[in-house]
């Protein structure tokens, strides 16, 4: 829900806000970008214009910071065992706290980084998993097995 929330709600309703707001007030627009265009074009509704903004903020930094920190936690007790947990909290603590105070081109050149480094492995898993892909895409999809299931176990590695 968090995805569905973040992506289609909360998205949506800024850049509805925003057009409406552009084509109302050109002018008054112009020169603007990032959060300060989004809150122009909030201020623009008269009383709940703000709050809506402020409410909606909230909750897209709220559900964003949960829902990476449970991500995060997941992949790293898979790479580095259960122990690994209160290390990776104490750590994503602070760098929640780190990512608060500083600039925010900082902040998108170090989430640039990241993912750049989280594509490659993915990268070469879908170049080492293609053939299984397309194995399974042919069993399920063209030999009418979408029906079909499987009670096998998801394979856990315990480190």
């Amino acid at each position: 829900t968090g995805v569905f929330w973040d992506t289609v709600i909360v998205c949506a309703l800024t850049g509805i806000v925003l057009v409406s707001s552009i084509m109302k007030d050109p002018a008054g627009m112009a020169g603007l970008t990032g959060g300060s265009l989004s809150s122009a074009a909030f201020a623009n509704i008269p009383v709940i214009g703000p709050i809506v903004l402020t409410v909606g903020l909230i909750t897209f930094a709220w559900s964003t910071i949960l829902g990476w920190s449970y991500y995060g936690e997941r992949c790293w007790v898979y790479l580095c065992g259960q122990k690994s947990i209160m290390p990776f909290r104490i750590a994503w603590t602070i760098m929640v706290f780190v990512g608060s105070v500083v600039s925010l081109d900082l902040i998108w050149s170090i989430a640039d980084i990241l993912n750049m480094f989280m594509a490659f492995p993915n990268l070469i898993a879908l170049l080492g998993l293609s053939g299984v892909i397309a194995a399974e895409t042919k069993k399920y999809l063209f030999n009418n097995n979408m029906e079909a299931w499987s009670d096998d176990e998801i394979p856990v590695v315990d480190k």
